[in-house]
């Protein structure tokens, strides 16, 4: 018997893998074309693309993975990855000059259709789920083993 007894992975969590790919693939194309042109224009805005998407490229590895451990690093990666659309949406509405040109999470994703401010809120909630779950079949597990 598996450990985990609900993946991160399963259900849901397979649409949010897809997402997070697609997502990884898109931040990385785009961060890696503006680092190699024209990181000269807009360094910040550009290397915070490339953190989102090495971000993105760790919660989807994070979600696939099994156990314990890849469980927390979800969490960190996601949290982090909200705290980071959240932050640097805010920054890029109150003053656009920071950001001379577009990172995946000015404006909160805009450019992604909002996908990048959609994403985490949903990644933690299905994580919340998965941990409820887990206590769930842990508890009965050691419920089952005392009444035999």
């Amino acid at each position: 018997m598996s450990d985990e007894p609900r993946p991160t992975s399963a259900g849901i969590g397979r649409v949010l893998i897809a997402v997070y790919g697609i997502l990884a693939l898109a931040a990385l194309g785009r961060s890696g074309y503006q680092i190699a042109t024209k990181f000269d224009e807009a360094p910040v805005a550009y290397s915070l693309s490339a953190v989102a998407a090495v971000v993105y490229v760790l919660a989807t590895i994070a979600l696939i993975a099994r156990g314990t451990a890849w469980f927390r690093v979800a969490v960190v990666a996601i949290g982090f990855e909200l705290a980071g659309v959240l932050i640097v949406g805010t920054l890029s509405i109150i003053d656009p000059m920071l950001f001379p040109d577009d990172t995946v999470w000015s404006q909160f994703g805009r450019g992604y259709a909002f996908i990048p401010l959609a994403l985490p809120v949903l990644g933690l909630l299905w994580l919340r789920r998965v941990a409820r779950a887990r206590r769930e079949a842990a508890s009965s597990t050691a419920n089952d083993e005392e009444a035999a």
